[in-house]
């Protein structure tokens, strides 16, 4: 069997990640790069992400992507437009996409759904959403981590992310609202893990035969009493130092089922929180109870660099076995488990 033809579609922090990845993958080739700014198109691939000259030249052209008859496109805009994704899989080119569309088919919007798999069964293809959260802990342990259970009473995942050295002044400032009144945070914001992480909760539940009654989000957030230095400049005493979303799937009044995402730029907060270093936290009660602590071992200051790993990692080493699924919205249940291949030095 030869090698599978990758377009990478888009190229962001986690696309440029994973198209140095599918540059490097011996069972890899990248067919084609398409981006969004003018200032990268006729620019090599290698050059885009930091390696030598590939040959392949990034293009805005859709339809000389389409041409290409890639296997598979590595799906990572920052928006998503169905349209865009119907073509690409009705063209023949599978996706693997980071963006969270596709983690729970039934509830997707039906003229979305009925769209994408009209697509697919016209290309013969399938789509896949997964990445590091959700994808990684929302899906893949929690399934793996069933497997020596029979009775599951409550299953609760928390991510904590350290952003104090994050030198991200927008990302933290304008879009996260940290260092703003409290009062100032969107509550769209806050809830919007429901949009976020819900569908991979509900995969799960229903996969595993955990009856949900209700499904519900929150956010909270907490202010430093002192002024913070952090990476992306100084936060005020009183301004929002740590945010808070979590999803909850309730059954008979109780949290049966939840992710919250702890993100936070001091542990000196008003009012005080539990905090862990920067990874991910899963309990479990039943039969089997766990407490699994998965941390990153690294500075801080290496976040920015290695953190993309996780997400773009699961996404390329998913192409093989999308590209085998059959057509269709195929999500962490339908597929086989996701391997990395060829990974010894």
């Amino acid at each position: 069997m030869g090698k599978l033809r990758v377009v990478q579609w888009a190229t962001g922090n986690i696309g440029t990640y994973a198209l140095r990845e599918v540059i490097a993958h011996p069972e890899l080739e990248l067919a084609g790069v398409f981006v969004h700014g003018a200032e990268k198109v006729g620019r090599d691939a290698g050059d885009l992400c930091g390696v030598g000259a590939t040959g392949v030249v990034a293009t805005g052209d859709v339809e000389l992507i389409l041409a290409l008859g890639a296997d598979c496109v590595l799906y990572m805009p920052r928006y998503f437009d169905v349209g865009e994704v119907c073509r690409i899989l009705a063209s023949g080119a599978n996706i693997v996409t980071t963006r969270g569309e596709f983690h729970r088919p039934a509830g997707m919007d039906p003229e979305v759904r009925r769209q994408v798999e009209a697509a697919c069964e016209q290309g013969g293809t399938s789509v896949h959403s997964t990445g590091s959260s959700p994808g990684f802990i929302t899906e893949a342990v929690p399934l793996v981590l069933s497997s020596i259970q029979r009775r599951l009473d409550r299953l609760a995942i928390q991510e904590f992310a350290d952003l104090s050295r994050r030198d991200s002044p927008g990302l933290l400032f304008d879009v996260m609202g940290f260092g703003r009144p409290p009062a100032s945070v969107d509550e769209a914001r806050l809830t919007h893990g429901r949009i976020s992480f819900g569908p991979s909760l509900l995969l799960i539940a229903e996969t595993l035969g955990i009856r949900i009654d209700t499904l519900e989000a929150s956010g909270e957030v907490a202010t430093s009493p002192r002024p913070v230095h952090i990476a992306a400049g100084t936060l005020e005493p009183g301004t929002v130092a740590a945010q808070r979303l979590t999803v909850a799937g309730i059954r008979d009044g109780r949290e049966v089922l939840s992710f919250r995402a702890n993100w936070y730029c001091t542990r000196d907060l008003e009012p005080a929180w539990d905090l862990r270093d920067t990874g991910w936290h899963i309990d479990l009660e039943g039969d089997a109870p766990l407490d699994i602590a998965l941390r990153f071992p690294f500075p801080l200051e290496q976040m920015a660099a290695i953190s993309p790993a996780y997400t773009a990692n699961r996404a390329v080493n998913a192409v093989p076995i999308v590209c085998a699924a059959t057509p269709g919205i195929r999500t962490s249940v339908d597929l086989p488990q996701i391997v990395a291949s060829n990974v010894g030095s």
